[in-house]
């Protein structure tokens, strides 16, 4: 006899499951023990487990009080920065009036310390020179020979007046022998401060060239977009750059000029903090504002030039003040308060279901327990892959969902109750009781993930970790109750315990008040003398039943008592 088509629809959802709950263990040991960056815990945030705090201080040209519109823009520049290093749960703020505070939940590494930290304005500048970092040269008697310091009494001033960005002009006497003398390693010689309409000296960032470079034609504030991807023609890594309207046309005349200079002077260097971090030569004229940086880059390289540039247009300039370890700010101990609460929910709910609902609320408790597995599994792959951080705001996302994953039970459950009292079988009371509360239960999860979708954009910082944990433990509840709790049921009530209805299955369909039983089954009336100590403690459980029947159910088993006691008439 071949097995029912539910019975291999229930195998199949739970071997789905299994399938993906491997899968996500999976991926979660590959970043454990292949990459070593993920981990078998969530990651906590700043208020849970601490962080690192940086304090940057404003500085402007003049030395005026920047401007609140100035300081809201710098804000969200660097939260851009701090999200595109995959840090999740930072508290970003403005304190002073001049006065950045940047708080990321535990220790940041040098990479992300760098993102921050280098805060100046990003600027482009045409190459007028460059050449190798040397402070020294050989002498004729073959020993080496420091650059001498420049004699101040050199011109300093461009003869003839310089007529554009790439003008020789600028390279005067005294700035030449400077540029000789100019030592990139020494920390005294910060070039992010130059004035913009003057030439600089500056080096890249691994001080291997030092440049000359003329003053600045656009800022970072005209760069749209920068990402990096492959290059169709050689398929190799580059980086892509979009220039809002007025940059299109700027950079277009650049590209024109520089497109036919002999290098160095056809390349253009982008400057971040005072230091060249790129400087490609121009191969085309580009009119439509998106050229294109190739070179030697591979995913990692391209990635981080292109966060650059698109994070790197600052309106003020930065200073550190402070980097220093902070404490969290509730700690181990509200942790443990949010956990004990999360404990007491669940202790509650599964009091409640087999009080209810008997040996029928074990499968809430199974469905709330795998719940619980993938859930956190989840969270740790969120950690690795996205920077999530599990702070209390998520915490108590988590807790809210047990309320509303039980009352999905309920739904589900009860309808099948009603099937039950309408004299359907167990099997059948299964399958049409999931097939009319799954509607319910869709769009009820539907309106949450809705309300989690709008709290997460609308609402502050500190609340997008509630609207995340509602949002992710409502769909995996979804999926919990297509790929677990329906199909357990459907194998449970082949079973003779549930199947069979026994009292303390939740399934009795005599303790439910079933008006009939199987197909034109309708129960007779049997005489009080005539019934035995089994039939009176059945006739009681139907009249609890009865007393936990609506209107509806009670006139309903009305007119089918009228209809049975005619059709015996007729006979």
């Amino acid at each position: 006899m071949a097995t029912p088509t539910p019975v291999r629809h229930a195998w199949r959802a739970l071997i789905g499951l299994v399938a993906i709950t491997a899968v996500l263990f999976g991926i979660n040991a590959l970043g454990v023990f292949a990459f070593g960056k993920s981990s078998w815990v969530p990651e906590l945030a700043l208020d849970l487990q601490g962080g690192t705090q940086i304090i940057l201080e404003a500085k402007s040209e003049a030395g005026t009080q920047p401007t609140p519109e100035q300081m809201q823009q710098a804000v969200s520049i660097i939260r851009q920065r701090v999200d595109a290093s995959g840090i999740g749960e930072t508290d970003i703020t403005t304190q002073a009036g001049n006065q950045i505070v940047v708080q990321l939940p535990g220790q940041a590494d040098e990479e992300t310390r760098d993102r921050i930290e280098k805060s100046a304005q990003m600027q482009l500048r045409a190459v007028l020179f460059t050449g190798a970092p040397a402070t020294s040269f050989v002498g004729e008697d073959g020993e080496e020979t420091p650059y001498p310091t420049p004699d101040p009494t050199l011109n300093a001033t461009p003869t003839p007046s310089p007529t554009g960005g790439s003008d020789l002009a600028w390279v005067t006497e005294a700035l030449y022998a400077k540029f000789l003398a100019y030592d990139c390693a020494n920390a005294e010689n910060d070039a992010a401060d130059q004035p913009a309409d003057q030439p600089l000296i500056t080096c890249d960032a691994d001080n291997a060239s030092k440049y000359i470079l003329g003053p600045v034609e656009l800022d970072g504030s005209a760069i749209n977009d920068a990402t990096n991807g492959i290059n169709s023609q050689n398929g190799q890594w580059a980086v892509n750059i979009v220039f809002d309207g007025e940059g299109t046309d700027i950079f277009g005349e650049i590209s024109q000029r520089l497109f036919n200079l002999e290098s160095p002077q056809n390349q253009f260097a982008f400057v971040l903090d005072g230091v060249v971090i790129s400087a490609p030569s121009m191969n085309a004229v580009i009119v439509d504002g998106k050229p294109q940086i190739t070179g030697n880059f591979d995913q990692e390289t391209s990635k981080v030039l292109a966060d650059q540039l698109k994070y790197g247009a600052l309106p003020l300039s930065f200073e550190v003040q402070s980097s220093n370890s902070i404490s969290a700010t509730l700690g181990s101990q509200q942790l443990t308060i949010g956990l004990v609460a999360g404990l007491i929910g669940l202790a509650l709910v599964a009091v409640y279901s087999l009080t209810v609902y008997r040996a029928l609320g074990s499968v809430i408790i199974a469905s709330l327990a795998v719940m619980g597995v993938l859930t956190y599994i989840t969270l740790c792959i969120l950690a690795w892959r996205m920077g999530f951080r599990l702070s209390l705001a998520g915490v108590a996302g988590l807790i809210v969902t047990i309320g509303f994953t039980a009352d999905s039970f309920i739904v589900y459950f009860e309808r099948i109750r009603d099937e039950l009292r309408d004299g359907k079988s167990i099997t059948s009371a299964v399958e049409d009781g999931w097939a009319r509360a799954k509607r319910t239960i869709y769009i009820s999860k539907s309106i949450n993930i809705l309300a989690a979708v709008v709290l997460y954009i609308l609402a502050d910082s500190t609340v997008k970790g509630f609207a995340f944990t509602l949002g992710l433990t409502t769909v995996i509840d979804v999926l919990i109750f297509i790929l677990f709790t329906h199909p357990v049921l459907q194998l449970l009530a082949r079973t003779r315990f549930f199947g069979g209805g026994h009292p303390l299955s939740g399934l009795d369909p005599t303790a439910l008040g079933a008006v009939y039983r199987g197909r034109a089954q309708f129960r007779a009336p049997v005489p009080v003398a005539a019934k035995t100590a089994a039939e009176r403690r059945s006739s009681r459980s139907r009249g609890e039943a009865e007393r936990r029947q609506t209107i509806a159910e009670r006139k309903l088993a009305e007119q089918r008592g009228d209809t049975r006691s005619a059709g015996e008439g007729e006979h």
